[in-house]
């Protein structure tokens, strides 16, 4: 893909180590990805899960990081020809899924602090099992911060994930699934894991934070909170502050990795607070749900899904 609005067809060569400048991402780290999934139905059939959607935000996370990107159709193109490439990888029906990531960067020489003269999409995918099969146990990040507002947190810059690393290391060395962050600003609003969106549930309420620039807008959290509006619940974007956590009655977390995670318990400046877990949980019935669309499982009303094959 050039600078220019000229890009090509996709092709689909097999999988192996790419060339770079020294000078191109690797110094600057212009880049930016999405995370997708296919699925195999009942009847062999390959479904994949709002590609539009993922189109759609790396055309909106291009446009943030001074990058040309691809049209929704040579996005969906390039996802639906890897898929087929590798057909034979998909897993089968409810073993597993596909896990497909597409990946835009700067490649031209460029030894100046300024966008790159060429850039390169490119999409790669592996099975893959279950994400985390446990609850999650979270420790607030009250130190490190994941985003700040006017930065890139809202889009998936590669640049998003490493600078989390260290409180996620530490966090896991303790013994906890995730670290949550709160917001830059005042440290008293939650906005996300190190690669997850949140929700608290109390009463008829479904609560998530305001993806307004330093969270990002996840497909699966969209699509949750889609489906618990239709199942009556009151849905609310809004800042929710650090204490509402406490009181909560479920928290889950949601990606395209993970789907939805009921989250077992909250550390916070050494106070732990434990969440109502089981099958009868909000968080299990939208998981059920959600991954009943994907697979195909339970139909598709709401036109979510794209079949390939």
């Amino acid at each position: 893909m050039g600078s220019s609005s000229q890009q090509n067809e996709a092709e689909c060569p097999f999988v192996g180590n790419i060339e770079l400048c020294p000078s191109g991402i690797l110094n600057y780290g212009q880049g930016i990805f999405e995370g997708l999934k296919a699925y195999q139905k009942e009847d062999e059939g390959i479904l994949l899960f709002r590609p539009q959607e993922n189109a759609m935000r790396m055309k909106m996370g291009a446009d943030r990081m001074c990058m040309p990107s691809p049209t929704v159709e040579q996005f969906i193109d390039a996802v639906r020809k890897t898929v087929l490439a590798n057909k034979r990888w998909v897993p089968p029906y409810g073993k597993g899924s596909f896990y497909i990531r597409p990946f835009l960067i700067g490649t031209g020489q460029n030894l100046g602090v300024k966008p790159a003269s060429e850039y390169t999409f490119l999409v790669y995918a592996s099975p893959v099992g279950s994400y985390n099969k446990a609850e999650l146990n979270l420790l607030v990040e009250d130190k490190v911060h994941r985003a700040t507002p006017g930065g890139t947190g809202g889009i998936k810059a590669v640049t998003n994930y490493s600078p989390v690393y260290r409180p996620l290391t530490q966090a896991r060395a303790k013994g906890f699934s995730d670290v949550l962050f709160l917001d830059a600003l005042t440290g008293s609003k939650i906005e996300e894991g190190s690669a997850c969106n949140i929700f608290i549930l109390k009463g008829n309420v479904i609560s998530t934070p305001t993806a307004d620039g330093t969270i990002l807008p996840g497909i699966t959290r969209k699509s949750i909170m889609e489906l618990a509006s239709g199942f009556g619940y009151q849905v609310e974007e809004r800042a929710v502050p650090i204490e509402e956590v406490f009181g909560a009655e479920e928290v889950f977390c949601t990606g395209t990795a993970m789907v939805v995670k009921s989250v077992a318990s909250m550390t916070y400046q050494g106070k732990r607070i434990e969440y109502k877990l089981g099958a009868e949980t909000v968080a299990q019935k939208l998981h059920a749900t959600l991954t009943g669309i994907q697979t195909d499982g339970i139909g598709d009303k709401l036109g979510w899904t794209m079949t390939i094959a």
